[in-house]
């Protein structure tokens, strides 16, 4: 093992940690001041900007996975990062300060991240040919159901400037509109980077170190693309801003799915292993409960912590299953 190779790769994880923590800082605060400007709720932000710039990595990852027609990446990609929003970011935003979570979200946005799940199973299990596969038509289906969510978005938009009190403004009425973008684009440059920066030299040094490819693709590199979601999710906690950090997560899975998984088929069909049932299942459940635990409008500590040991389980699972 090289001490300079070690050392150069260290150096970029500290530094991709750096690039993180600034540009989810300045995504949470730029957002902020947008929802301010637009008079729209933080929770509207945060299921659309935020949630979809957070999900840069997936989609990239995925157009490239489709194109060279490599349907395990793409599918496993989506499903493995949609468990990991749930369990870890939201899981330990809310470790960190207690999650308080808006009606809409609870009936309405949970509900429909639920829906995008199920369909993804429902479509990979069609028809008696195995492995199945998710087609063309089906990623129309599904770019079909995120333009309902687009819809819902914008009627929600709708009603929050008409209840948005002017003295809301006061907050943030310093920071200029064109200063919010270019703090909520850096900011998201920041987090692709820094997040790019930390999984190649984490699995640089893992590798110099002897753990094997297996154990580096179920850790590093599945949570990897989630780090934007995990970063501007607990900045967004610790600043008490929690419509942020929710809807950071449940506007990702959903865009994950109704969007970047319907580019994908609608690019290549897609061919469903049905080993992927079992994590689908785990997706579904672990979303009910999120329902459940947010039942009295907010998700505290302890909830928090038993969706984070239930990851480590999964975790542990993936592991032995191999």
């Amino acid at each position: 093992m090289e001490v300079a190779f070690v050392f150069l790769n260290f150096s970029l994880l500290i530094l991709g940690l750096v690039f993180v923590s600034i540009g989810a800082d300045k995504v949470v605060e730029g957002a902020s001041a947008i929802a301010k400007k637009l008079r729209v709720s933080d929770l509207v932000i945060g299921l659309t900007i935020v949630a979809f710039g957070t999900s840069a990595p997936e989609l990239v990852v995925n157009i490239v996975s489709s194109i060279k027609k490599n349907s395990d990446i793409a599918l496993g990609n989506i499903i493995g990062s949609n468990i990991f929003n749930i369990l870890v970011v939201a899981g330990l935003s809310a470790m960190l300060r207690p999650i308080s979570v808006k009606h809409s979200t609870l009936k309405k946005e949970i509900p429909l991240s639920f829906l995008a799940a199920l369909s993804v199973l429902a479509l990979g299990n069609k028809g008696n040919n195995l492995p199945s596969i998710i087609t063309r038509g089906d990623g129309i289906v599904l770019l079909s159901f995120f333009t309902i969510f687009v819809a819902y978005i914008f009627e929600m938009a709708k009603k929050d400037r008409e209840m948005f009190e002017e003295m809301e403004m006061e907050r943030l009425k310093n920071i200029s509109t064109w200063l919010a973008v270019i703090y909520v684009i850096g900011g998201l440059v920041g987090l692709v980077i820094g997040g790019r920066w930390i999984v190649n030299s984490a699995s640089q040094i893992a590798r110099a170190l002897g753990v094997s490819d297996k154990m580096i693709g179920l850790t590093i590199v599945a949570a990897g693309t989630s780090i934007p979601e995990l970063a501007t999710s607990l900045v967004a906690a610790a600043k008490g801003n929690s419509e942020i950090a929710l809807g950071n997560v449940i506007g990702s899975n959903i865009f994950n799915i109704f969007f970047i998984l319907g580019i994908s088929a609608v690019l290549n069909p897609l061919y469903y292993q049905t080993a992927l049932n079992v994590d689908i299942a785990l997706l579904l459940i672990i979303t009910v409960f999120l329902i459940l635990f947010s039942r009295d409008l907010k998700i505290n500590k302890i909830e928090g912590a038993l969706m984070v040991a239930t990851y480590v389980g999964y975790t542990a699972y993936l592991i032995i299953r191999g």
